[in-house]
Parts: C-alpha cells; sequence; structure tokens
C-alpha cells in the first residue's frame, strides 16, 4: 500500500482525482482519501471522483492536507493541484509613509501566505525595493518597511503576485525627501564610477546597460566597478536620473 499527499489552503475549489485501475485490474487504484485527517464519505470505487470540502466544514483559507492511499504499481492523479494554492485576494485598508521613508499598512481578505514585494517609481519604472511575507488571515493584517528614499519626490507602492502570474498593486503613496541630489564621477570612465552627495561618498542604488538594452550590472554601492566593461557608450540609472557615459 502507498500513499499521494497534496496540501494548500482551500480556495473555494475542490479537487479532482483521476483514479485508474490497479496492476491487477479488478478494481480501482485508489483506496481511502482522507482531508485533515477525517476520511472521505462515498469511497473511491470509480474512475474519477471529486474531493467535496464542503463535506468537513472547511472555511475558505484555511490549510488542508488531503492523503489519498492507493494500491501499489499504479498511482491516482490530482487533475487541478492548483486551486489549493495561495490567490491574492488582499484588500488594503490604509497605507501611509512617513517622511524618513517608514511605509505602513494595512489589509484584510487575505486567503494563504503569500508576499507582498514594496516597489519605488523610479527611472521610468517600478523597481522592487523589498519584500514583506504576507500573514493570510483574512481578519486585519499590520505590515511595516523602511524605504530608503532616492532624492526628491518618491512614489511607493505594494504589490502581490500569486500562482497566475497577474500583479495586483495597492494605490501609491508619496512622500518628498530631503536625501541629497547624487552625482556620479567620472564622465569619461576609466576603472570605476564613484557617487557623491555634499562633497562625501554616499550608497545608491544603480543600474547599468549597455548600448543594446541589456543590463550588465547592477545594485546598491558608493562606487562601481568598470574594469571588465568593454569599451563603448553605457546607460546608468541611479538616485532617481539616467545619464550616459563613455567607457574608455
Amino acid at each position: 500500500m502507498a500513499a499521494l499527499s497534496v496540501e494548500g489552503t482551500y480556495q473555494g475549489k475542490n479537487l479532482y482525482v483521476q483514479n485508474p485501475m490497479d496492476d491487477e485490474g479488478f478494481g480501482y487504484c485508489a483506496t481511502k482519501v482522507t482531508v485533515n485527517g477525517d476520511i472521505m464519505p462515498g469511497g473511491t470505487s470509480v474512475g474519477a471522483f471529486e474531493i467535496d470540502f464542503s463535506l468537513f466544514n472547511i472555511e475558505i483559507g484555511e490549510p488542508v492536507f488531503i492523503v489519498i492511499e492507493h494500491n501499489d504499481g499504479c498511482r491516482p492523479k490530482v487533475l487541478n493541484p492548483e486551486v489549493l494554492l495561495p490567490r491574492s485576494t488582499f484588500k488594503v485598508n490604509s497605507i501611509l509613509i512617513s517622511d524618513e521613508g517608514s511605509l505602513t499598512w494595512s489589509t484584510s481578505s487575505e486567503q494563504g501566505k503569500l508576499p507582498f514585494v514594496i516597489e519605488q517609481y523610479r527611472w521610468n519604472k517600478w523597481v522592487a525595493i523589498g519584500e514583506v511575507e504576507g500573514k493570510g488571515s483574512g481578519n486585519s493584517n499590520k505590515y511595516q518597511f523602511n524605504v530608503t528614499p532616492h532624492s526628491g519626490e518618491n512614489t511607493i507602492r505594494v504589490v502581490q503576485s500569486d500562482h497566475s502570474g497577474t500583479k495586483r498593486p495597492s494605490q501609491e503613496v508619496k512622500f518628498m525627501s530631503s536625501t541629497p541630489t547624487v552625482t556620479k564621477t567620472p564622465i569619461k570612465v576609466k576603472n570605476e564610477i564613484k557617487f557623491s552627495a555634499n562633497g562625501k561618498p554616499v550608497e545608491t542604488r544603480y543600474e547599468i546597460y549597455d548600448a543594446y538594452g541589456n543590463i550588465v550590472k547592477k545594485g546598491v554601492g558608493s562606487k562601481v566597478s568598470c574594469s571588465n566593461l568593454l569599451r563603448g557608450v553605457y546607460y546608468i540609472n541611479f538616485d532617481n536620473v539616467n545619464e550616459k557615459f563613455i567607457k574608455n
């Protein structure tokens, strides 16, 4: 006797199981199904069956653990296991950010634990700057994240994606940062680029692209080694600006 297990979060949809004949051809492969330890009524002596979670008084968002016991030499197949994956269903009740960059938000209606990705709008696109694990509760959930601001006005949001690949964003929040403007040197680059503000070295998030738009370097730092870059034209995103430079 063998067993097949499936686990996840109940999202309001049932599982469907394809149940072949056993290797002796006298009966069906699956012999017993349990959901969170409770035996599924109705038996498994059919070629396909449904695991109906309403029979077990399970609420949406609750974790489920299914065990399908079956004969050796055959194996049932769960046809739609993705219905137990968490879905992004959150509602943002509030989202605020302080002048220092402390982002706080509260949610409800979460179904299963999914990460929230914090995004900052810079360089004409949304850039992921951090991640906070979702709590997955349908009740009120509170979160906090410290944003490292760039100079000037900062625009922030949180997004969540599930197995469908759909990205669900919150509304945007903005704040004006007192962070000084970052400059880069030199104009013509040989070995490295240095970032500074008010004459002192400063760390900033950066991306470097070649002339064809391929990203060649990215990170956070006060300088970037460029000795391994080929000679030519490059584009660099840093602070909240984009500039072109020549690598000699």
